[in-house]
């Protein structure tokens, strides 16, 4: 079964930017969409920003739109996801996902999913 491992948390200020990286264990893996979550302290999991695999379309969620940006790197077989003017809000754990159900908006069109990666925002 594929694995998922992502990178690129930490800490950074309002305002700043991080970049994270999911790495699929295959490089001929190819799901329907692969996704990306966070999951704050007390709340559920929230749908962040998704590509539709083959046609490289993209989704955001209404918190980040016009601010992340995911894409695929063919080079570096990840699927990264750049976080700019961060927020205190953006604070969570970050989780890839990816599935083959064509809800890409919900957790639960997900199948396989990464271990997670810690962002912190500080005003």
């Amino acid at each position: 079964q594929v694995r998922l491992v992502e990178s690129g948390g930490g800490s950074v200020q309002a305002g700043g930017s991080l970049r994270l990286s999911c790495a699929p264990s295959e490089r001929t893996f190819s799901p329907y969409a692969m996704g990306w979550f966070r999951q704050a302290p007390g709340k559920e999991r929230e749908f962040v920003a998704a590509l539709i695999w083959n046609v490289r379309s993209e989704r955001y969620g209404d918190s980040v739109r016009g601010r992340f940006t995911i894409s695929r790197d063919n080079t570096k077989n990840t699927v990264d996801l750049q976080m700019n003017f961060l927020r205190p809000e953006d604070t969570a754990v970050y989780y890839c996902a990816a599935g083959e159900s064509r809800t890409w908006w919900l957790s639960t069109g997900y199948n396989t999913w990464g271990q997670g990666t810690h962002v912190t925002v500080s005003s």
